[in-house]
């Protein structure tokens, strides 16, 4: 059966089309295509043409034309475009003019490099001549290294390792740096948040090292759909740049699917599982030898669902092998066998975080069903764009959970599909990590009297003074130098905020790694007696030791999973901003940040029932960050007739709303921020609801939420009105043990309250 055949199947299923909330059809579209420029080198359009590349799409061909003309180009295009060209082509092109030129690719991603580098090296091959192109990360052989550094024309890399592997030791890499001409950074989109803050200032370590050396490379950007491309490829680089977005590439037919599980219980608002109607559809399309993806939100989603998938294949009489789940924390040899067996064929169904989302070649799938909404526009769309890469019919199924996000977008169609992606926001000057980048500029090179850093002169030096005075650098010359006896990049993760990673040791096989956590999240995932799960196989956690950063784990069979809760507690320590709305302020500043995992539930495969609980014995952490938050009078209660534990319901379910919409208007994801309501703040002794980063210091959300605040109570508004339920429910202020269960008309009331005049 083909996908046209399932399509058809699903119309005819009225049980599947009484939940739907949409079905759009997107027409296919054919190419548009430009003759290949004629300042290209003949061997290089020779290659193409023999490699069945007769013209370029009319965005490749704008690209190629704007990065020969010497210009910084962003490229924004869907899925499975032919973005690869736009950078391979003007590169070869230089490559094959120049032999000593040199170029550096960043991928987010090993796996992606490790894909991208198999294109440029056939294009090389079909050429017959002599380019070295190499990765070179943290697999990359001591041995290989040298070669890499003297031979390596185009250099595969991700952030991390030019970061920590590359710049501190740039006197061993001078013949990239003194050749150095392009600068390719693929998914720019990816580099959001946290993340992009850190390459923003890898990217100003490396042009410091390269005026050095005497370069000055163009920057070739690609990413999917946001609504700010440009404006985050300027910020990220440092430098203007061509935007292309005419998009000449073809594409099949395509059915995107807004797919919301039935009510089970009108009253508390509770639907059917999303991750068991995932499930079963994704049963159906593996029954018809369908090839599909399964994104889920979390690492433990996968996990469960992985498992639900392989017990059903196996009632099938097939393989489980067919079945394989793939996320962060698996090994990498793990990911290339997942990867190799899906585009071989030999792997049908792939249940994936959005580890897949990015660009990676995986072959040509049928059908992407979407486990929960992937919390942008932008990242679903990157998704639906998995399936239907050979130009033929396609499905994509977002199966909504009862999240209240979720249920905001699977009840607004209209929104998603009418509504231009997200603006991504970057914050270049977050002050903690300007100043770790600083440290390690200094290492790399003296800053001299009078340079800037990102910030000004004046305020760089300021940095360097206090560095000074916790003798980490020292002033001799007029220069300041490096004295401390840390190497400081190795301190410092560009993804998240602590350094370093949790890596989690099976204790009855004499300690093999299994799988590693990002130090922040170890608290509430590999706690002790949690069920680490890694492919469905079970673990429990004998043992987390934060200070060696280890997690002790031996195998189990049960049939439950975790889940942790934390307490936390706020304190302002700085107003930034704040103005009147409606009845109420909004603010934004810092907060003093303290959280500690207190409990941890028992929940059930299958029915997903509470069948116990546990403490959780760690210490607690402190942070500071950035918030926005929304203060109410103090007689709010008193205005509503509301008593104090029902002013206390509609903080937290305001709270909780505000939370789950924010995402629709700043891309950032649920994790990337926190809410916690107050019925007195600390300082003011007024009702606040408090929305802050999950990073220290900030990068830049509180800032966006502030100023798009008129929105986000808009939209918790009709997040609110228009749910089914009356008192509150999962779908719309979050689940009764965050919220209570009375907290939706009072939660309306105060959104009411702060709402902009005149709104």
């Amino acid at each position: 059966m083909n996908v046209a055949q399932v399509v058809d199947k699903l119309r005819q299923d009225q049980d599947f089309v009484r939940n739907l909330t949409a079905w759009r059809t997107l027409p296919a579209r054919d190419a548009r295509s430009a003759p290949f420029p004629e300042a290209l080198h003949p061997t290089l359009v020779a290659a193409l043409q023999r490699r069945g590349i007769e013209q370029l799409y009319t965005h490749q061909s704008e690209a190629v034309e704007a990065v020969l003309a010497g210009k910084n180009v962003c490229v924004v295009t869907p899925t499975a475009s032919g973005k690869t060209l736009c950078y391979n082509v003007p590169v070869l092109n230089r490559l094959l003019t120049n032999p000593k030129a040199r170029a550096l690719y960043l991928f987010p991603t090993k796996a992606l490099s490790q894909d991208q580098l198999h294109e440029i090296k056939d294009t090389i091959d079909t050429m017959e001549v002599k380019i070295g192109a190499y990765t070179f990360d943290g697999d990359t052989p001591a041995t290989a290294r040298k070669a890499v550094r003297s031979a390596g024309h185009v250099v595969v890399t991700n952030p991390d390792m030019l970061h920590s592997g590359i710049l501190p030791h740039h006197t061993i890499w001078i013949r990239l740096f003194e050749n150095l001409e392009f600068v390719v950074i693929d998914e720019i989109h990816h580099y959001r948040g946290v993340f992009g803050s850190h390459l923003a200032n890898v990217l100003r370590r490396l042009r410091r090292i390269c005026a050095f050396y005497g370069s000055h490379p163009q920057f070739i950007c690609c990413s999917a759909t946001i609504a700010n491309p440009q404006e985050l490829a300027e910020r990220v680089i440092g430098e203007p740049v061509v935007f292309i977005d005419n998009n000449g590439a073809p594409s099949g037919e395509k059915h995107f699917l807004f797919y919301n599980p039935p009510v089970v219980n009108a009253e508390l608002g509770i639907r059917r599982s999303s991750v068991k109607e995932a499930s079963r559809l994704a049963t159906q399309l593996l029954s018809k030898n369908i090839q599909s993806i399964v994104f889920a939100r979390s690492r433990l989603r996968v996990e469960i669902l992985t498992t639900y998938l392989k017990d059903a294949v196996r009632r099938m009489g097939k393989d489980h092998r067919l079945v394989r789940g793939y996320r962060g924390g698996y090994l990498p040899t793990e990911r290339r066998a997942i990867e190799q067996g899906l585009r071989a064929g030999e792997v049908m169904t792939v249940v994936s975080t959005n580890a897949l989302e990015l660009g990676i070649d995986i072959g040509a799938l049928d059908v992407c069903v979407m486990t929960g909404y992937a919390g942008s526009v932008a990242s679903t769309w990157q998704q639906a764009g998995r399936a239907g890469r050979r130009n033929n019919v396609a499905l994509a199924v977002l199966v909504a959970t009862s999240a209240p996000l979720d249920q905001y977008i699977i009840a607004h169609p209209e929104y998603f599909f009418g509504q231009s992606p997200e603006h991504a926001t970057v914050d270049t000057n977050n002050l903690i990590i300007l100043s770790s980048h600083i440290k390690c500029a200094a290492f790399e090179l003296p800053f001299v009297e009078g340079e800037a850093f990102g910030l000004d002169a004046a305020s760089t030096e300021e940095i360097l003074t206090y560095l000074a005075e916790h003798r980490i650098v020292r002033k001799a010359g007029g220069k300041w130098h490096w004295s401390a006896d840390t190497y400081p990049a190795g301190d410092i993760s560009l993804r998240t905020a602590a350094p370093g990673n949790v890596v989690i040791l099976d204790v009855s096989n004499n300690g093999q790694v299994i799988g590693e956590v990002d130090f922040f999240a170890a608290p509430v995932e590999v706690y002790q007696n949690a069920i680490y799960m890694h492919e469905t196989a079970q673990y429990t956690i004998e043992r987390l030791d934060l200070d060696d950063r280890k997690a002790y784990a031996r195998p189990v069979e049960t049939d439950y999973y975790t889940d942790a809760e934390m307490k936390v507690d706020l304190k302002v320590l700085d107003r930034f901003d704040e103005s009147s709305v409606g009845g109420a302020v909004r603010c934004t500043g810092e907060l003093s940040v303290t959280w500690l995992p207190t409990i941890y539930k028992k929940i059930k495969f299958g029915t997903h029932e509470n069948v116990g609980w546990g403490e959780i014995h760690l210490p607690e952490q402190t942070m500071h960050t950035s918030s926005y938050w929304i203060e109410f009078p103090e007689d709010t209660g008193d205005r509503f007739a509301l008593k104090q534990e029902e002013l206390g319901e509609a903080l937290h379910s305001l709270a909780n709303a505000l939370r789950q919409v924010a995402p629709v208007q700043v891309l950032c994801d649920l994790s990337d921020i926190r809410a916690q309501a107050m019925l007195r703040a600390p300082a003011t002794a007024k009702p606040t609801v408090f929305l802050y980063e999950t990073y220290p210091g900030g990068v830049g959300f509180s800032a966006k939420l502030f100023t798009h605040h008129d929105r986000l109570i808009e939209a918790v508004i009709s997040l609110l009105s228009d749910c089914c339920c009356k008192e509150g429910c999962p779908s719309c202020v979050g689940t009764a043990l965050e919220t209570g269960t009375h907290g939706k008309p009072g939660a309306l009331k105060l959104a009411a309250l702060a709402r902009m005049q005149g709104s």
